[in-house]
């Protein structure tokens, strides 16, 4: 009986390939189901339809119009990479036709970042309103295919796409992580690849902290020394750097292309003692304080009641703004333990009017609730306790999400990890994504957020790995976070959706922290056998 069911199979295999000497034997693809799709930030809705569509040698990607054609190249080199094909790239023909991956704008989508995503048999099409839309339905399109597309080698997988239609938006606009590239220099690679990794999971924002006691990291023209004295050390006294304005606006550029916003940071009145041994004038005494290469905070602050001070921070801010065309700029404000709190507001509030006159808005930390806050200024909810944040709200400011307790990645996950702080107490990945943004603090509602950043200082961090590290996988949770309603999101669910991108973190050569808590599956071995029979 066995023996007759193998000949009937291998009788259909070979109907329709057969020759009066031969039978070829074909790779015939199983159906997908997208229902079971391991995407990261899980989509609002998703529809399968059962079936696949297959990328092969004849497929072609077509873009709409010319503010595509980018991310048309940008789908097409992953795809020509991992495939061997040539996926061509061109305009969208006006005649119907099959085997197209179509990149379409479209007024039916309400939302700013929102797309669908529908596939079938014959064709995938990712609509969206915006070019920043058609990006994050590539990327949820990115993670529909095997891991081994991330490699840049070519794969021998079959790169099926599971049929069916996904319609997804972003509960908030500023989903985003935080760098520290003070303490630690980073250098312009290093955050490239930073940018291409938190863009996979749709963030869009990149928060640069510019400056502190340990180091100035970009080059201001009107004040050279900021970077000549002030960018050469950095914590452990190890060799250190800083971004010429050329290669600041490459990180701009390049982030563009990933649709991430870059929010640079210049922390004042404290954390400034690069600054002020770099110019012995914006001290109080005139006298210039030694670089420093620890990691103790609250010793520093600008001389409040120089005039000085405030033509330092209007030369700054004024080259900042020019190389920078994101809506804010943050002008940090913690832990300025050596400004008195008179002395705080009146610097503050003069800082957030130089701001404006520049044409950005302000994000502070949270104690800038303490200041008058302009009408667009955004407090950044980073505190043990969440009383400076609402006060931001009862002044009518918005606020940004980051408490140290949730959100900072810099914290270590539990007491044997081999790098980072404790200061909050330890974050696993569990604690990272068990929480809610619109119910986190009371006092502060959905209405009041705009959205959620995640924060690595630098302390222990000394290269790319170490980033990794202490990234990878919390950022993965904090964007779904900002992306996807709380409603839709559960640990229990996530774990396991997390564990399954295990081969793709791998793929992408991420050194990411192997969680306990998580089910991490290789889907290596089931790929071979799932996709294809032979």
């Amino acid at each position: 009986m066995k023996n007759y069911v193998f000949l009937s199979y291998l009788f259909l295999v070979c109907f329709g390939f057969i020759s009066l000497t031969s039978c070829e034997i074909k790779k015939i693809a199983i159906p997908k189901d997208l229902g079971k799709q391991q995407v990261i930030p899980k989509p609002v809705s998703v529809m399968a339809t059962g079936s696949s569509f297959e990328i092969n040698s004849s497929t072609t990607i077509q873009y709409q119009t010319e503010t595509l054609q980018p991310i048309a190249n940008y789908l097409g080199q992953l795809l020509r990479t991992a495939s061997g094909y040539e996926v061509p790239v061109k305009v969208t023909e006006s005649k119907k036709s099959s085997n197209n991956i179509s990149l379409v704008l479209t007024d039916s989508i309400s939302s700013k970042e929102g797309y669908e995503l529908e596939t079938n048999e014959s064709n995938i099409i990712v609509k969206a309103n915006t070019a920043a839309g058609i990006f994050y339905g590539v990327q949820t399109l990115r993670q529909l295919l095997p891991a081994s597309i991330e490699t840049g080698t070519k794969t021998s997988d079959t790169l099926l796409v599971a049929t069916g239609i996904i319609k997804d938006s972003p509960s908030y606009g500023y989903r985003g992580a935080m760098l520290d590239v003070s303490r630690h220099f980073v250098g312009i690679d290093d955050i490239k690849r930073y940018i291409d990794l938190i863009s996979i999971y749709k963030m869009n924002r990149l928060h640069l902290h510019l400056s502190d006691d340990q180091g100035w990291r970009i080059e201001i023209k009107s004040w050279p020394k900021l970077t000549e004295i002030g960018g050469s050390s950095e914590v452990g006294g190890g060799e250190s750097g800083f971004f010429t304005q050329e290669q600041y606006k490459a990180i701009v550029t390049y982030a563009q292309s990933r649709y991430v916003t870059i929010i640079p940071e210049i922390d004042m009145p404290g954390h400034t003692n690069a600054a002020l041994a770099s110019y012995p004038e914006l001290n109080c005494d005139g006298k210039a304080p030694e670089l420093y290469h620890g990691t103790k905070v609250g010793f520093s602050s600008l001389c409040i009641e120089k005039e000085l001070t405030y033509k330092f921070i209007d030369d700054v801010i004024r080259e900042l703004a020019a190389l920078t065309p994101g809506e804010y700029i943050h002008i940090g404000g913690d832990e300025s333990h050596a400004t008195s709190m008179k002395d705080y507001v009146y610097f503050m509030n003069r800082t957030q009017k130089i701001v404006e006159k520049h044409g950005k808005k302000v994000i502070g930390w949270d104690e800038i609730a303490h200041t008058e806050l302009l009408p667009s200024s955004v407090v950044q909810y980073w505190s043990r306790k969440g009383e400076n944040a609402v006060k931001g709200v009862e002044k009518g400011a918005k606020i940004l999400m980051s408490p140290a307790k949730k959100a900072y990645v810099d914290m270590k996950y539990d007491s044997i990890s081999r790098i980072g702080l404790n200061w909050v107490g330890y974050i696993e990945v569990d604690k990272a994504y068990n929480w809610d943004l619109e119910t986190y603090e009371e006092g502060i509602s959905k209405e009041d957020i705009i959205g959620v950043e995640a924060p690595l200082w630098t302390e222990t961090v000394e290269n790319m790995d170490d980033i990794e590290y202490l990234t990878f996988p919390r950022i993965m949770g904090m964007a779904e976070i900002g992306w996807t309603p709380t409603a839709l999101r559960d640990w229990g669910e996530y774990k396991v959706r997390l564990g399954k991108h295990k081969d793709r973190l791998e793929a992408l050569n991420i050194d990411y922290y192997p969680s306990a808590l998580v089910p991490w599956v290789s889907l290596d071995s089931q790929k071979r056998g799932d996709n294809v029979i032979e």
